[in-house]
């Protein structure tokens, strides 16, 4: 009996596989027609070329994908080109108005210098105006002294001459200057 408990022990233990009969239908059980109409449709998908149809589809879709990225990698490259443009455009901006900055700069100073010399010449044509008009004032002046001194020398000999000759004393004189008008110089 201790070997039967044993065994009963045993049994319970490591437990007991029963064996179940599959149904099979010409020998071949349920796995072997699932394994068997997959090889069929598999046939009909070569035979009607649905893996040429696959790989067409796979192909187009490369070409669109590989057009796509060609169009990206040109789109890129335009865009750097225009990114590289456009640095230079603002590298020369920047230069051009740093010519003009300089050239306004460099254009004031002669500006300022012109204008200074400009004043110069202005004040000494001013000065020398000036100068040309009192020098013309002074010579006015001493012209009208001297006209004004000849007119009084000339009435007081007149009035001298008047009262030292008279008619008689005149008469000589006249007939001198008379004859003397006659002969050249």
């Amino acid at each position: 009996m201790a070997e039967a408990q044993q065994s009963v022990a045993m049994v319970a233990h490591t437990g007991v596989t029963e064996l179940h009969h599959e149904p099979a239908a010409f020998g071949i059980a349920a796995p072997g027609w699932v394994a068997l109409s997959m090889l069929v449709v598999i046939g009909i998908m070569i035979w009607k070329g649905v893996p040429a149809l696959i790989a067409r589809t796979l192909d187009s879709r490369i070409a669109a994908i590989r057009a796509q990225l060609d169009e990206a990698s040109r789109l890129r490259a335009e865009a750097e080109a225009e990114l590289a443009e456009a640095k230079a455009r603002n590298a020369a901006s920047a230069g051009d108005a740093a010519a003009i900055v300089a050239h306004a700069e460099a254009e004031a100073k002669q500006m300022l210098a012109k204008a200074e010399a400009d004043s110069t010449d202005l004040i000494a044509r001013r000065r020398k105006m000036a100068e040309d008009k009192i020098a013309a004032a002074e010579r006015g002046a001493i012209a009208e002294v001297r006209a004004r001194a000849a007119d009084a020398a000339a009435r007081a000999a007149a009035a001298i001459i008047a009262e030292r000759h008279g008619a008689d004393a005149d008469k000589p004189l006249v007939d001198r200057t008379i004859a003397g008008l006659g002969r050249p110089n």
